[in-house]
């Protein structure tokens, strides 16, 4: 078993939902780079709980203690830690005897021998990706230098649907990160947080579709066959809890397309080369062409429901049933959007560190 993701550089999260802390080791990071620790809480804090209706009512403050690999604001070339400690847990809330439906609970169970930690999800949690976006935020600073932005915003929710990407800029992507509810048509915010209250007032919850892009990839990142740049950002997104399906440019509409469409015509201007359209979403053949890189991920809906569920007694190997009663969030892709950013900024300062020749 391993807990280990990367080639050029390496992470490793640690600990669980309801424990001590959690918190990530990141290795390989090169020496001598500055780390701006306001802008680092400025990304931590939009993924933070407890901020308003739309998130769960569990407060943590997500201050990030650096352990290590960091010395008079530089990265030393060590090994970083980031160690986030726990401290409003509640965990009467859960029963170990009762695997919520849709969640990791019953399948820990079966891997582990029941010796998981089950509190609020235990390390399966979506807490987890609270240091999986500090070290995002340490990925994204980096990648800056080199004039490489990236961006995302919510593309649906219920039946609201957002507009998609179309003319990317490092104005457009910095507009998206800033905002505390990322869209392209602002004038659908209304719709969605009703959809999302709506849910949350039937006891219920909502999914949606996050689309994210990059822009500034110099071309030839990712190696064929098993790491290509589709299979680094695909397991890296697969690492998020609550992701079920993603694409890549035009996805699954490609399907229906004829070769003449879905190709991406090529010309050059000024001595680089560039394609016409972005179907392939910024990759041929696993390798960035230069073109921004564009994705979707769906995200299921939170499984943690207040309506009653069929499971079973893990205890009594009995059929039961469970009415959850813990604090979650109605619809987690709010708070995802910067998890997502980061998760990218990870995936492709990995290919860059470990493609140099």
């Amino acid at each position: 078993m391993s807990n280990v993701w990367g080639r050029g550089i390496r992470v490793s999260i640690f600990g669980e939902s309801h424990g001590k802390a959690i918190g990530i080791i990141i290795d390989g990071l090169p020496p001598g780079e500055d780390i701006d620790l306001d802008e680092i809480n400025f990304y931590m804090q939009k993924r933070s709980p407890g901020r308003d209706q739309l998130t769960t009512p569990r407060r943590e403050r997500d201050e990030v203690e650096i352990l290590s690999g960091l010395f008079n604001g530089k990265t030393t070339g060590a090994p970083l830690c980031g160690m986030i400690r726990n401290s409003d847990t509640r965990s009467s809330d859960y029963n170990s005897d009762l695997p919520r439906p849709g969640t990791a609970d019953l399948t820990a169970y079966i891997k582990y021998h029941g010796y998981n930690d089950y509190r609020g999800g235990g390390h399966f949690s979506g807490r987890l990706t609270a240091p999986l976006t500090f070290a995002g935020s340490i990925a994204r600073q980096i990648l800056k230098r080199d004039n490489i932005s990236i961006g995302a915003h919510i593309l649906k929710i219920s039946d609201v649907l957002d507009d998609r990407f179309n003319s990317i800029s490092h104005e457009l992507l910095e507009d998206l990160t800033k905002s505390s509810f990322p869209l392209l048509n602002k004038s659908l915010e209304g719709d969605m947080k009703a959809s999302i209250l709506g849910a949350k007032e039937d006891s219920d919850s909502l999914g949606g579709v996050i689309e994210c892009a990059a822009i500034g990839i110099p071309p030839g990142l990712g190696s064929p066959f098993f790491d290509s740049m589709e299979s680094s950002i695909s397991s890296m997104m697969f690492s998020i809890p609550g992701v079920k399906a993603i694409e890549f440019g035009a996805g699954f509409d490609i399907a229906s397309m004829r070769g003449s469409e879905a190709n991406d015509e090529i010309y050059l201007e000024n001595g680089s080369f560039y394609t016409k359209t972005n179907h392939s979403g910024g990759i041929n053949g696993g390798i960035t062409n230069g073109m921004p890189i564009v994705f979707r991920l769906a995200f299921r809906p939170t499984p943690s429901i207040k309506k009653t569920q069929n499971t079973v007694n893990l205890k009594t190997m009995t059929d039961s049933e469970i009415s959850i009663q813990g604090r979650h969030d109605p619809c987690i892709v709010p708070r995802a959007v910067v998890v997502v950013e980061s998760a990218l900024a990870l995936c492709i300062l990995d290919s860059k560190l470990s493609d140099r020749w």
